[in-house]
């Protein structure tokens, strides 16, 4: 079916049942506009450009000025194009540049401010998740394979079988990353081609048996470095598009004869190219001669493809909660089986937080909701490493840990009302300054502090009213005092609101 968001009726929409995907990766920025209609993807439109973040990293980590100006113009024609597109059918990813990043915090705030939708930089192994996605549906196949994505920063491999993904992992090395160390004055050497297939070997060397030829039965690659080493292949007669260890020492020996990047002319070779094509052939070589791969085949499908797919599940996830898949909420529950998390106890502050939540942001985000349940079944999953400060523990899991389906960002966010689930109000007074983040915190805070004696609770013994910056708490009548202890608990919560909160807490009962 053509599905369009829930928050946003069809007929408000300017591009109803269109959905967007950016991919901001470390050599180009890609964007896509598709549909899905009964089950088979319609690209609508697709834009590219070479803006080489990847390049734009200094020796301390940090996005150098020009390289941030790139990615902003680009990203700002990216708007012109999304204009009549709303929130929910636009979802951008950022991937290893901005993984390395010191600096990203700044840059993903202008960023954001000119495309003027969210961006969400994504851990490796989700990266690696998406682009098997978008293999999987637009290749399918029921036979074990091997997929891999060289990017500028990172290389992704993926076995999986049918639309599963197996096992994804992200390696740091990329064809800018190489490119810029072993070709940096863009002369082509044997010495550089050799130094550069061993530093990709070293980084790729603890995937040896876990990717061996046993575990698959063809070889896919996806985006950019393999679609442009492929096309020159064909290009120029060697092969049929198939990427060969033959016909790849082809390609260097051509690179050799050239002596430097600007006097290499081959059919198929395009200029956005040209200055990585040195790292990628150095890492395609690699993975052919390290894992058995005779001949690797260009895929149809890439991250921006799954990046639409993902967001397609959990559109449909919130349409229609009974049929939808949100594989969030699947590693939710995988976090709390892994780190033995109470459900129980989560269930019941969940119950109470979400109560609570509606009653103050009745106009809140999908997102948002999701967020603050996420972090109510997450709250105590630092328990097992240790009772104390488990709060801070919780915090310290989600912002490193890698979760299917959640960005980076998302995870930090999450971690971040976490570690506000209790005491001082200072250690996240950045969070504070936005006004999601304090009714999600407080709400968060408050189930905690009803449910505190982890035994059954009653649904509406507790109320929340948002009056201006006044958060006034009601208790039903005889339950402040049958439970001295909560009332104890909510009196420091009102004395904390009242030295650092945003808020001033009123207390009736």
């Amino acid at each position: 079916m053509d599905r369009t968001p829930s928050s946003s009726p069809e007929s408000t929409l300017r591009w109803p049942g269109q959905l967007a995907a950016i991919d901001m990766g470390s050599n180009s920025f890609r964007l896509e506009i598709g549909q899905l209609i009964d089950g088979r993807y319609r690209r609508i439109d697709y834009l590219k450009e070479t803006v080489r973040l990847g390049a734009g990293l200094d020796t301390n980590g940090l996005l150098t000025e020009e390289a941030t100006m790139r990615g902003l113009a680009c990203l700002s024609r990216f708007a012109q194009r999304l204009k009549g597109f709303v929130a929910p059918q636009v979802r951008a990813v950022a991937t290893q540049t901005l993984r390395e990043a010191r600096n990203r915090d700044l840059f993903l705030a202008r960023a954001q401010a000119e495309l003027g939708f969210p961006i969400e930089v994504i851990s490796g192994r989700e990266e690696a998740r998406l682009i098997y996605a978008g293999v999987a549906r637009l290749q399918p196949s029921s036979v074990p394979r091997l997929v891999v994505d060289i990017g500028g920063r990172s290389t992704e491999m993926i076995l999986g079988q049918g639309r599963k993904p197996i096992r994804a992992e992200s390696f740091q090395v990329g064809s800018v990353s190489l490119s810029l160390k072993y070709f940096g004055e863009g002369r082509f050497t044997e010495e550089a081609f050799r130094q550069a297939q061993v530093a990709a070997g070293a980084e790729l060397e603890e995937a040896l048996e876990p990717f061996a030829a046993v575990h698959w039965q063809e070889a896919l690659g996806s985006s950019g470095t393999v679609g442009a080493v492929s096309q020159l292949l064909g290009a120029s007669g060697v092969t049929d598009g198939r990427i060969t260890p033959d016909a790849l020492r082809w390609l260097m020996e051509q690179c050799l004869r050239a002596g430097k990047v600007e006097k290499l002319t081959l059919p198929g070779l395009k200029e956005d190219r040209r200055a990585v094509i040195a790292g990628g052939l150095s890492i395609l070589y690699t993975l052919c001669t390290h894992f058995g791969i005779q001949a690797l085949l260009p895929a149809r499908g890439a991250l921006r493809q799954g990046v639409i797919f993902d967001l397609d599940e959990r559109l449909h996830a919130t349409e229609l909660p009974q049929d939808g898949h949100d594989i969030r909420d699947a590693s939710v529950r995988e976090l709390q089986r892994r780190f033995m998390v109470d459900t129980h106890q989560a269930e019941r502050v969940t119950r109470v937080a979400q109560t609570l939540y509606e009653s103050v942001q009745p106009r809140a985000t999908v997102e948002a909701r999701r967020e603050l349940l996420w972090a109510c079944a997450l709250h105590e999953i630092g328990m097992m490493v240790s009772h104390h400060d488990h709060h801070r523990h919780s915090a310290y899991v989600l912002s490193h840990v890698d979760a299917a389906g959640f960005s980076q960002s998302q995870l930090r966010r999450v971690g971040e009302l976490v570690l506000g689930q209790r005491g001082g109000l200072r250690k996240i007074e950045q969070g504070l300054t936005r006004d999601d983040f304090i009714w999600q915190v407080l709400c968060l805070r408050l189930g905690v502090i009803k449910c505190h004696a982890r035994g059954e609770i009653l649904a509406d013994a507790m109320q929340l009213r948002r009056n201006g910056h006044i958060a006034e708490i009601e208790l039903a009548p005889g339950w402040s005092e049958a439970n001295p202890r909560t009332r104890h608990l909510l009196n420091e919560e009102l004395a904390l609101w009242e030295r650092n909160g945003p808020l001033k807490l009123e207390l009736r009962r």
